[in-house]
């Protein structure tokens, strides 16, 4: 089979980009970048006063009342993480598994990375014991852990952290003298916005926490990089944080090209049409998720059911034997071995900070809207997107590949 990473199954370097939503631009949005696209001025570094305005907007409406002097912007979240872990310094603590892009800019900068357990609720969250521990242990072997990163709407388990295990989690970093950032890009596609309770821990300990939205989560195309982060409000967090920060930025001419920058001024404003399509775009990917978990669940791998964004983290664990007999005893060869199958990309847990031995995959429902632009935009509006034909093959196809996957493992299931 041929192979789609590093022969040698070394370290994962780079990650899958974040899943896509699979569907055509807002027309609204388009026409504002179009308009927009004239202009020949560029835009400053760290984000030009629109932009930054409007940032605070969005903010203030979530609880999260901001000034400007505690905005920055950049282009996509990964430059502001990069720019953030410079100023901050230190090593850095993430939960296991987390996002693809989080580690790879801690270790561009020679930072030790380092990984900690997660609840059995939830991911994107430390558990605030295993959190505390690995603080200690890192530091009595000469470590320097100054940052954890974190995401209560998490990228790759799509789940959302209960609030009292956010607080929890919270209270451990803060009484072991760690500064948070908070990735927030996918607080606004939660599943079941009325039934689950999303708290950004910027709310919970403002004069520490930094929160970092990838408009690509919700607001923007994913092909318009563009994110916006807001520092600590306190003088003494806030103050030289932002300035570092800004020198970073300016250093890697980190600039959101001017075009994009007005299209992400206007969509954090929210205006109707920005946020019926949002609502829409995750009513629509809340039940390819779901369909998605049932297909996976019912062949018998283990998945938490998704409860935020466009994925799906699967274990294919109890499937081990059946896949071993396809040649996959890893998570870079299910990869392989999925993507072929499905003929959609499949990263396996790995990229995640998962253990390669470990049969982890993130499923993303962008990829089974694949179709023509009609057919795309026909599931924003259907009243049941699953029975569209390209939306149904889809999900057949996913179906038919982990139902071989069952049937071959009973078939390989040793007698009792």
């Amino acid at each position: 089979m041929p192979r789609t990473d590093l022969e040698s199954h070394g370290p994962v370097r780079f990650g899958p980009p974040l899943p896509d939503d699979g569907l055509p631009v807002l027309p609204e949005l388009a026409a504002v970048l179009a308009a927009a696209a004239a202009r020949g001025a560029s835009e400053p570094v760290g984000g030009g006063t629109a932009l930054l305005e409007s940032a605070c907007g969005y903010w203030d409406r979530r609880g999260l009342p901001t000034g400007p002097d505690r905005v920055m912007a950049g282009p996509g979240a990964p430059a502001l993480l990069l720019a953030l872990t410079a100023a901050l310094g230190g090593d850095v603590l993430v939960p296991r598994p987390c996002a693809a892009w989080w580690a790879p800019y801690a270790r561009l900068l020679g930072r030790r990375v380092f990984h900690v357990a997660t609840p059995a609720e939830c991911g994107g969250v430390p558990d605030p014991y295993a959190l505390m521990e690995t603080v200690r242990r890192v530091r009595a072997e000469g470590g320097d852990p100054r940052l954890l990163v974190l995401s209560v709407a998490d990228d790759p388990t799509a789940t959302v952290a209960p609030p009292e295990l956010v607080h929890e989690a919270v209270e451990a970093a803060a009484g072991e003298g760690l500064h948070l950032v908070s990735d927030e890009t996918w607080r606004d596609t939660v599943h079941a916005p009325h039934d689950t309770v999303l708290v950004s821990p910027a709310e919970m300990l403002p004069e520490k926490v930094t929160v970092v939205t990838d408009l690509a989560g919700a607001l923007l195309p994913p092909g318009w990089p563009a994110a916006v982060a807001r520092v600590p409000v306190s003088e003494a967090n806030g103050d030289g944080l932002h300035a570092r920060v800004l020198d970073v930025l300016t250093a890697l001419g980190a600039r959101v090209a001017a075009p994009v920058a007005v299209a992400a001024a206007h969509a954090l404003t929210e205006p109707e049409p920005v946020t019926a399509r949002v609502a829409a775009a995750v009513r629509l990917h809340a039940r390819v998720a779901a369909a998605a978990h049932t297909v996976a669940v019912t062949a018998g791998a283990v998945a938490r059911p998704p409860q935020a964004g466009r994925h799906l983290y699967a274990d294919l664990g109890p499937l081990r034997s059946a896949l071993a007999a396809h040649g996959v005893g890893d998570a870079q060869e299910l990869e392989d071995f999925l993507a072929v199958r499905l003929g959609m990309p499949a990263p396996g847990g790995h990229r995640f900070g998962d253990d390669l031995g470990a049969l982890r995959v993130r499923l993303s429902t962008g990829a089974l809207l694949a179709g023509t632009d009609e057919e795309r935009a026909r599931c924003l509006d259907s009243p049941a997107p699953l029975e569209l034909p390209h939306v149904r093959q889809a999900l057949i196809l996913l179906e038919s590949v982990f139902d071989d996957l069952r049937d071959d493992a009973q078939r390989w299931e040793p007698p009792r």
